[in-house]
């Protein structure tokens, strides 16, 4: 039977950062894409990331999600003094970096509260910095403190060997769509959930981008699309799960395409966990 993740926040201070230690390496969101955290992880390849076909749409462009994986704005918060919880992501991408083969992320701290914290960072060509890839900001709370005293643990990333022929992302998280087009999350477990027993980022922007791209494309009457400029609220905590999305999109003018989604905890009174909306480009 799968484990049911527990909040770290309920652990005693003798127990917590063995408990972190299990949920921090079990977490797949980073581990698949390859991030690694400087502060917490022991391993190099600090603010770096490969470029590998699953991260990339159809067309050969670069996705939004893993960008937003890559660098989830939570305020500067990190997971060593705060238990935190992102609230806001936006992303806009620049480049579709379709010759770039890895990525460096230049994070910023703008403003670090006791409780609430505001950061951006700038993605580009690991081979050159100066070409832009995209430009990403948020903010994140802080849901509690932790006991202090941090050792930086072995945190080792899946080895994925690049190939055209890589699930999409959305099927390594489990995301599925039913017959009448609605794609969901599967329930809440220790490789989707957060040190405090919430839906991961990561599964969530994967699972929206999907529907919104699926959205919009019928919307444009074409899959010829390029994803530009993504905003993303984190309303509450995803607890149970499933976890259903609804989408909704609009053609706008000079190739333009605009979708909205919403995603549900359905085991949780249907409670709204995130609302996101996206811009795309027609590709000619």
């Amino acid at each position: 039977m799968p484990e049911t993740p527990i909040d770290i926040r309920t652990v005693s201070a003798e127990e917590y950062w063995t408990v972190f230690e299990k949920k921090w390496t079990s977490l797949l969101s980073y581990r698949y894409l390859g991030r690694v955290n400087s502060g917490l992880d022991t391993n190099e390849g600090a603010e770096e990331m490969a470029l590998r076909h699953d991260m990339r749409n159809p067309l050969g462009g670069i996705m939004v999600a893993p960008l937003c994986i890559f660098t989830p704005e939570a305020g500067g918060m990190n997971d060593d003094e705060f238990v935190p919880n992102p609230v806001i992501a936006s992303m806009q991408i620049l480049d579709e970096a379709r010759d770039v083969v890895k990525l460096r992320a230049i994070p910023e701290t703008v403003r670090l509260g006791r409780q609430m914290g505001f950061s951006r960072s700038l993605i580009v060509d690991d081979a050159d910095h100066r070409r832009v890839i995209a430009i990403s900001e948020g903010m994140g709370v802080s849901l509690g403190g932790t006991p202090g005293h941090y050792e930086k643990v072995d945190n080792p990333s899946i080895a994925i060997e690049d190939s055209p022929d890589l699930p999409p992302l959305h099927q390594v998280f489990g995301a599925l769509r039913s017959a009448d087009g609605t794609w969901r999350l599967p329930e809440l477990s220790l490789e989707m959930a957060s040190p405090d027993a919430a839906l991961h980022l990561g599964p969530q922007h994967i699972v929206l981008e999907v529907a919104a791209t699926e959205a919009a494309a019928r919307a444009a009457g074409t899959e010829r699309l390029q994803i530009e400029s993504y905003h993303c609220m984190f309303v509450a905590r995803g607890k149970v799960g499933p976890f259903r999305t609804t989408a909704e999109a609009f053609s706008g003018t000079d190739g333009r395409a605009g979708a909205r989604v919403t995603l549900s905890d359905e085991g949780n009174g249907d409670r709204v966990v995130t609302m996101a909306s996206a811009q795309f480009r027609v590709v000619p």
